[in-house]
């Protein structure tokens, strides 16, 4: 065998190698994956994103996939001659918006179970009202009335447990049910955040579109590999943190304070992003521990 051929083996038996005492630590481990953002929509990256969760599976993790759509949602409210409106970057959802969300979501949820089964794994794709998984409240934003949206209260993870004890992986999208039976629209990142939770998961890992958690939003050199959670506390508290990521690093912080060990904010543009930061030294995103979780992530910088 010629050198370079030689070496290029040598490098994939390294890769391997370096994935080892992850797989070891995280064998029979739940894994929480939200997944939304540009990762939804690019085909490509969708393919990356299932192949990447079902290798998890296949490795002897117990995923969990809960989906948003949000984009796809907008897409069909237009189609139908009508406006997306949002207050506070939650979308107004009223009775018919309700009804073309979570028509949205479920064909969303098909196709996902369709791509994992492609790739070998068996899948079951559910909503929060199965099983009475989700229950939720209405959902103010700042005191304001936004339809149909709703604030998770309650979790019932019993229906997930039966699916990934029979070796099935779980395929969740984010529509849940109030006491009176009403359907309820549900942020994606709360949804996540409630069921791993609930499922006392090892790992939340959120898909998004922005690299990570930055030390200053205005320079992209200020990327922070690993975050406890009185550092981004003291983050949030000095208003570094705003947009779309304060909801998130406050759903990771409070996903950490519930049990959770590690909550990984990653790019979900950035094909095999999964893989990168869970089996490798360095990772690629921002990982938020507890204090007791040891930094191993980036021994080797």
């Amino acid at each position: 065998m010629e050198q370079n051929g030689m070496q290029e083996w040598l490098g994939k038996a390294e890769v391997l190698i370096e994935a080892l005492p992850y797989i070891q630590r995280f064998n029979r481990k739940i894994i929480v994956v939200k997944y939304g953002g540009s990762a939804m929509v690019d085909g490509e990256l969708k393919k990356n994103v299932i192949k990447d969760v079902t290798l998890l599976k296949l490795v002897g993790f117990k995923p969990i996939i809960v989906h948003g759509g949000g984009k796809e949602i907008s897409r069909w409210v237009e189609k139908v001659g009508m406006e997306p409106k949002f207050i506070n970057g939650l979308r107004v959802t009223d009775e018919e918006t309700m009804e073309i969300a979570e028509m949205v979501l479920n064909r969303v949820n098909k196709s996902l179970v369709q791509m994992v089964q492609e790739l070998g794994v068996k899948a079951v794709g559910i909503s929060g009202k199965d099983g009475g998984l989700l229950q939720v409240e209405k959902k103010y934003s700042n005191g304001q009335d936004i339809g149909y949206v709703g604030e998770v209260t309650e979790v019932n993870p019993k229906v997930i447990y039966d699916l990934l004890e029979k070796d099935f992986l779980p395929v969740i999208c984010p529509v849940g049910m109030d006491k009176e039976f009403r359907t309820y629209n549900i942020n994606a990142d709360d949804a996540a955040c409630a069921i791993a939770r609930a499922v006392h998961a090892e790992k939340l890992a959120f898909l998004t579109d922005v690299e990570g958690v930055y030390l200053n939003p205005a320079d992209k050199n200020s990327l922070i590999s690993e975050l406890g959670i009185e550092q981004a506390k003291e983050l949030i508290g000095e208003g570094n943190i705003g947009g779309g990521m304060l909801p998130k690093l406050n759903n990771c912080i409070d996903a950490i304070e519930n049990g959770v060990s590690r909550v990984h904010i990653l790019d979900g543009r950035i094909p095999h992003c999964l893989l990168l930061e869970i089996f490798t030294n360095k990772g690629i995103g921002t990982a938020i521990l507890g204090e007791s979780e040891p930094r191993y992530y980036k021994e080797e910088k």
